[in-house]
């Protein structure tokens, strides 16, 4: 079922409505949704190279659009609508352990991972910063630097390498983001330790 819903997303790209599309991809998977918004974003961007940023901006919005709904359905939803979700996708645990455990600066921190990396994914993420009352505005402005970050640091690559990105760069991505998301968590870590 996962490898024909990602083969229908990415059939999407290359129709005349994928900008509505893209729009409607990155709003849902930051709440319910599971096929990552890179999937339409990338070969549109590839098929039309200079709407890469305009696709950036529509991807990045409705991300955070999409974010805010999940921060709504966890902090006025949860046991309707959120639970439901993250059992759906087998994440229930994960979520309940975070929820247990996490303060708000770690939250944060893993709203930006998530956004950069999809580390944890978007939605446990949002979802959780509702249930535990993380402050909206907080919420909203690390959403967009985090997914921001992502879609226009993507666009980039697109517009500078094109396709090559596909076979060189885009295998070793989650490598680069890894590092650059284990970098920022030892500042954190590093900043606890001696503020």
């Amino acid at each position: 079922m996962l490898k024909k819903l990602g083969e229908w997303t990415l059939s999407l790209a290359g129709r005349r409505s994928a900008e509505y599309w893209l729009a409607f991809i990155a709003f849902v998977e930051s709440s319910v949704f599971l096929i990552p918004a890179d999937v339409l974003f990338i070969p549109m961007s590839l098929i039309n190279k200079e709407k890469t940023y305009r696709y950036a901006f529509i991807a990045s919005l409705f991300s955070v659009l999409g974010g805010i709904l999940g921060w709504l359905i966890g902090h006025f939803a949860y046991e309707a609508i959120a639970k439901p979700v993250l059992e759906f996708y087998g994440k229930f645990e994960t979520f309940d352990a975070l929820r247990s455990n996490t303060s708000m600066e770690i939250i944060l921190l893993l709203l930006i991972t998530s956004g950069i990396s999809h580390l944890p994914p978007i939605k446990v993420v949002t979802i959780l910063a509702g249930v535990v009352g993380m402050n909206i505005w907080v919420f909203i402005i690390s959403a967009i630097v985090a997914r921001g970050a992502r879609f226009y640091f993507l666009a980039w690559l697109i517009k500078k390498y094109g396709a090559t990105m596909l076979d060189y760069i885009l295998p070793r991505l989650k490598w680069i983001i890894a590092i650059a998301c284990t970098v920022l968590i030892i500042g954190y870590i590093l900043y606890k330790i001696l503020v």
